[in-house]
């Protein structure tokens, strides 16, 4: 009896979008519903009736140019309330953004004339910030070749420079057109 108990337990976690006896759907004991509610409830405005690249806009909104040299580009940013995640620290997906973004304008610093399209972007976290902290973004184009742009990005905290990220991002540079 115990054994087959088990089995219905087990085979009842295993159902794909199937119903429980308690009617909720499970995918491999989770329960999906909840999963689809947490990543349905933001998307509750038409998306489609924003303006073109808004979400570029929307994350870089405050970001100043602070140095641009050869090969480097430091930027800063205040972090504000709408770059924070659930836990009120700046989000992951933020500085994705800022990093493809200004790493990508390094391209620029070292005398790309494209800047592509990302083929690996790798991103370690260290630490957390916090709102109304002030963020410093460093870029260094490592190379940039005729097909392929190497760029690291450091974020630090400017007022104790402690390292919260750091990244590399890999860009394909389409050849220019002979057209």
């Amino acid at each position: 009896m115990r054994v087959e108990k088990k089995a219905r337990r087990k085979k009842q976690k295993m159902w794909i979008l199937g119903k429980t006896k308690a009617g909720m759907r499970r995918l491999k004991g989770m329960e999906v519903e909840k999963v689809k509610r947490y990543l349905e409830s933001s998307a509750t405005i038409d998306g489609d009736k924003l303006p073109l690249r808004f979400f570029e806009r929307l994350i870089m909104h405050g970001l100043r140019v602070e140095l641009i040299e050869t090969n480097r580009l430091v930027c800063s940013f205040k972090v504000t309330p709408r770059l924070l995640n659930e836990g009120n620290y700046l989000h992951s997906g933020a500085v994705a953004t800022f990093l493809d973004l200004v790493s990508s304008a390094a391209i620029y610093t070292a005398g790309g004339t494209f800047v592509g399209t990302s083929v690996e972007i790798n991103i370690s976290f260290m630490d957390a910030a916090y709102a109304d902290e002030d963020i410093e973004i460093e870029a260094k184009a490592l190379h940039v070749g005729k097909a392929v742009a190497v760029l690291s990005v450091e974020f630090r905290k400017k007022s104790t420079g402690k390292i919260i990220a750091q990244g590399r991002h890999t860009k394909y540079l389409p050849l220019p057109s002979k057209m």
